[in-house]
């Protein structure tokens, strides 16, 4: 008998602390493209969601909209994430909310990286700050992410065409690498299962 999989599981989180915001928006986008190549049981979060209790320096003290936010990321299946680039670099609370997670429980997570900012001179972030941080994950970063400038996107509408391309690309390696990580934990199955009956 054949299982059907189970529709992944889908977390686009932005570091905003506005709506409406570009960088929400940006991580929507890509999820809607997402969305449009496979099924997806899809949430998405930005900082009002987790509240002022994401300021807190111990995981057991998160009030519970900021724990529900750290358990859908570490439970996703996929991750679409963004930040709008303050002062050269991501927002703190971006980074904070990765300051619970569990290392291990991000090794092998497709995620793909996105970021807002003034101008060209932010667009390294993603390359330059974010892409290491979830290489210390040993996160499966698609090899595609997007930056865009204020001319690049409004709050409700992409208005660059490169930009619409690198979302459409982002979104096609993302399920790629869904198929990826989903073929590698069915072989980490039958292989565990075979040494148990073995055994």
């Amino acid at each position: 008998m054949t299982l059907t999989p189970r529709t992944p599981r889908v977390v686009a989180f932005a570091a905003s602390a506005k709506r409406p915001a570009r960088s929400r928006f940006l991580v929507e986008a890509v999820a809607a493209e997402l969305a449009r190549l496979r099924r997806i049981d899809l949430r998405v979060y930005d900082l009002l969601d987790a509240g002022p209790g994401l300021g807190a320096t111990q995981r057991s003290e998160l009030t519970l909209p900021a724990a529900r936010l750290v358990d859908a990321v570490e439970k996703a299946d996929a991750l679409i994430l963004g930040t709008p680039v303050y002062q050269g670099g991501y927002a703190g609370l971006f980074k904070h909310v990765f300051d619970f997670i569990e290392p291990a429980k991000l090794a092998g997570r497709p995620v793909v990286l996105t970021a807002t900012g003034g101008g060209l001179r932010h667009s390294l972030v993603v390359e330059h700050s974010m892409r290491p941080l979830f290489g210390f994950f040993a996160a499966h970063v698609a090899p595609t992410s997007v930056y865009a400038g204020p001319d690049c996107i409004t709050h409700d509408s992409v208005t660059d065409p490169a930009i619409a391309a690198r979302i459409a690309s982002a979104a096609a390696e993302l399920s790629a690498l869904i198929d990826v990580a989903r073929a590698g934990a069915a072989t980490d199955t039958s292989r565990h299962g075979f040494e148990t009956s073995a055994g």
